[in-house]
């Protein structure tokens, strides 16, 4: 999860404001499910836990083998990451990747509904210019294998975009985002994106409007650069990222959000009230869309479970919409 967010990159998307608030229903609003704590229920608790409250979408970062087992037949679409440790094996060799494939994938699939493989969450670096061949390897064995309905892509985060304000200037910050836009494009897959405007307003909380990065309304703005107006900073971080695609020569390839929460303790602005505004406001608002393209946009919340061994800064363990007991942090409806 994307914690160093920029915050001169971020506050760029502050101000922005004015879409349509009529109700639609959520097509698809999936809850990542992380692992990194001591006391959290079995898998096969979390599966149902998922079912009873409606939630129909996964995201699981490594192919842990009892989250999948527990998956089977349940209906639940999934997002499954390869792994950033796995991203620079799966791009040196086809091989590695039909192997990757014949594990991971094969004894599962389809009893298990995997909708997306993330060939790395928010990779730095040099290890970044191996992103690109893994996907083109993963994609490869993929259709080998006979599962080319799985979508290969890789989940970047809000920082990849050089400049998001207004929502029209967005651009990729290096070229191989570029190159990956235009991949995507190819094979017909979305780029997964990281968006939070939780820690855009706590690195800039002068500027940007507590109200406007949770979904609140009275903060409205026009852009100039597409004559569209914004009433929350999340429509416009989502709006940066498409304006990247377009000007990286991949205007049809669709976002999906793999990430975005807020915290319920921990830090700044980190509360009960405003991490329960802000994913109530995510849930009842991606139904639909963002001003430059409507309808329903496919989100992931960070995150099912409250995680006591994250690292990093105390917010990081209180992302969480349960408690590892189950029970809520705060009211919810999916």
């Amino acid at each position: 999860m994307a914690r160093q967010q920029v915050a001169s990159m971020l506050a760029v998307a502050l101000i922005i404001g004015a879409f349509a608030s009529v109700p639609t229903s959520v097509q698809s609003i999936g809850v990542c499910y992380g692992i990194l704590g001591n006391d959290l229920p079995s898998s096969s608790d979390v599966v149902q836990l998922y079912r009873s409250k409606g939630i129909n979408g996964m995201r699981i970062y490594s192919p842990n083998k009892a989250a999948l087992d527990a998956l089977r037949g349940s209906g639940i679409s999934l997002v499954l990451d390869v792994g950033n440790d796995k991203v620079g094996e799966l791009a040196a060799s086809p091989s590695n990747a039909a192997s990757w494939v014949q594990n991971n994938v094969r004894p599962y699939y389809p009893a298990v509904n995997i909708k997306y493989i993330a060939v790395g969450n928010e990779v730095q670096g040099g290890a970044t210019q191996s992103i690109l061949p893994a996907m083109r390897n993963l994609n490869g064995a993929l259709a080998a294998a006979g599962f080319g309905s799985i979508k290969v892509s890789t989940s970047v985060r809000f920082d990849a975009i050089a400049d998001s304000y207004p929502p029209s200037n967005g651009v990729f910050a290096q070229s191989y985002m570029t190159d990956i836009a235009r991949y995507l494009a190819s094979i017909g897959a979305p780029l997964l994106a990281n968006v939070y405007p939780y820690f855009a307003y706590r690195d800039n909380p002068r500027d940007i409007k507590l109200n406007y990065a949770t979904f609140q309304p009275g903060t409205t703005v026009r852009d100039d650069g597409n004559g569209l107006t914004y009433t929350n900073l999340f429509d416009a971080m989502v709006d940066a990222i498409y304006a990247a695609l377009e000007k990286a020569g991949a205007p049809n390839v669709r976002i999906v959000v793999s990430e975005s929460g807020w915290p319920s303790a921990g830090g700044f602005a980190a509360s009960v009230d405003n991490a329960r505004t802000y994913n109530q406001g995510l849930i009842d608002h991606v139904g639909r869309g963002t001003p430059k393209r409507p309808g329903a946009l496919e989100a992931y919340i960070f995150a099912m479970f409250n995680e006591n061994q994250k690292t990093g800064d105390p917010t990081e363990r209180n992302f969480g919409l349960f408690y590892p007991n189950k029970s809520p942090v705060y009211p919810i409806r999916f």
